[in-house]
């Protein structure tokens, strides 16, 4: 039996949907923190290196900004720093496996 098979009949969450939804969790409570706390500095922080020529890699914000798209839309702003719906957000995406990913 292949992972194709497996996945939709255990009703468990893939472990591209737990990594997106750890990240999502992740930043929540980093951008509720006060500014001057060091993880909160360092999510902000620019370096003003310039990247490598070739196709750049994904940084870790392109890939919150993709999940937090694909979770909340537009609407996720408001419920970042409500902790309540950031968290009723985020079941919601994993009960309705929002962020799933069909296996290839």
């Amino acid at each position: 039996m292949s992972n194709k098979e497996i996945y939709p009949s255990v009703k468990k969450p893939s472990i591209i949907e737990t990594v997106r939804l750890n990240r999502l969790h992740w930043f929540g409570y980093v951008q509720r923190m006060e500014e001057n706390r060091i993880p909160k500095r360092i999510l902000c922080m620019n370096l003003g290196t310039t990247r490598l020529r070739s196709r750049p890699r994904n940084r870790w914000q392109d890939e919150v900004r993709e999940d937090r798209r694909l979770v909340g839309g537009e609407g996720w702003q408001e419920n970042v720093h409500n902790r309540e719906e950031w968290k009723k957000l985020l079941r919601t995406a994993r009960n309705c496996r929002i962020l799933h990913m069909p296996m290839e």
